[in-house]
């Protein structure tokens, strides 16, 4: 299998992540608004062991072409990026939401402020990479042995840490992910080369994955309401962690089979836009709710799906407004002055990773 072949799957396993991302969001926030339970809550409560775990594991797939660039060429692509559109989405939503339509500037102020030390709302997920990204070059600056860091990383994992602080708290949670997708990264390309390979094995492995994967969530403990879903034996420590791992590794081999239809290419192309909708998705998501409710549309399977349209969309016809007038880019691209001096490096080979 060739590079592009096997970001395209990568392309692919984004386009799912981003999908499942928004579907949370949007099941979640029409089961308060509705107080009732979808379809959509069945599927989330399915993914919740790898829903963001896989999206951090494929964000670190890519680490170790950049790891062992200069620091201000690493912090530039790993950190600085990310920082970036935190920025500029964070004083977005917060201006909008707390400062035009909740009338509250001084609480608009004091949430800015708290913005740069703890991550805002859904940006917390960029706010993270970029934590991760500064942390795993340190970590390759001294010289940390690798499997000793997983260790550590899935100890904070399973020792479930909370300690108030959502930096603290998700780092703890997450980080092990980032770092697995850098350490397995070998071993995810050669699973997806192997599904490629062997699609009827392949579709057989992710039948019982999906199995296992159900009955761990849907056992006893199980609970699920509008807004909160708590999972079965899949929430104990350990097993939380090893289901987390088995669904980005589903998801991998998924996307290694959806490339092979070519009617699921839109999928790859959203995958390929997943930060655009990622930062963009939350303010046209809770504005078509509200229109929809007010138009008396509250059965939440309906709801739920026509919300989501709205949020994958909306950021996607941002973007695409964007190229086509040139103004607002900023929105999307790093201009010149968001980057560090001297920071710009020729890439070592013919492809990057897939943002």
């Amino acid at each position: 299998m060739g590079e592009k072949t096997r970001l395209d799957w990568v392309d692919m396993a984004k386009g799912l992540s981003i999908f499942l991302v928004v579907t949370m969001y949007c099941a979640a926030s029409v089961g308060e608004d509705t107080g009732q339970t979808g379809f959509l809550h069945w599927t989330i409560a399915f993914a919740m062991p790898f829903r963001m775990p896989e999206f951090f594991l494929l964000s670190g797939l890519f680490l170790s072409q950049v790891i062992e660039r200069p620091w201000r060429a690493f912090a530039d692509r790993r950190v600085l990026h990310y920082a970036y559109f935190y920025a500029v989405w964070a004083i977005i939503h917060i201006l909008f939401k707390e400062a035009l339509i909740g009338h509250d500037p001084t609480g608009a102020a004091a949430s800015l402020a708290l913005a740069v030390v703890e991550p805002y709302g859904v940006l917390w997920f960029i706010y993270m990479l970029a934590v991760f990204g500064l942390v795993a070059k340190f970590l390759q600056e001294v010289k940390a042995p690798q499997w000793g860091v997983l260790a550590v990383a899935a100890i904070l994992q399973m020792a479930s840490i909370k300690t108030g602080s959502y930096l603290v708290d998700q780092f703890a949670e997450y980080f092990v992910y980032f770092y697995a997708g850098a350490v397995f990264a070998p071993r995810l390309f050669a699973l997806a080369d192997w599904t490629a390979s062997h699609v009827a094995a392949a579709i057989g492995v992710l039948l019982v994955w999906a199995v296992v994967n159900a009955l761990m969530v849907f056992s006893p403990g199980f609970r699920m309401d509008p807004v909160h879903i708590e999972m079965g034996w899949g929430a104990l420590p350990g097993i939380h962690l090893i289901l987390a791992l088995a669904g980005a590794a589903a998801i991998c081999m998924l996307a290694a089979l959806l490339t092979r239809l070519p009617f699921m290419d839109w999928l790859r192309w959203m995958g390929g836009k997943s930060l655009v909708i990622y930062v963009a998705f939350v303010l046209p998501m809770g504005i078509a709710r509200i229109i929809l409710l007010r138009l008396g549309i509250e059965e939440p399977n309906v709801l739920s799906l026509l919300t989501m349209a709205v949020a994958i969309v909306s950021p996607l016809v941002l973007w695409w407004l964007v190229q086509k007038i040139g103004f607002g880019k900023f929105l999307f691209e790093r201009p010149g002055w968001a980057h560090l001096p001297g920071s710009r490096v020729r890439p070592t080979t013919n492809t990057a990773p897939a943002e």
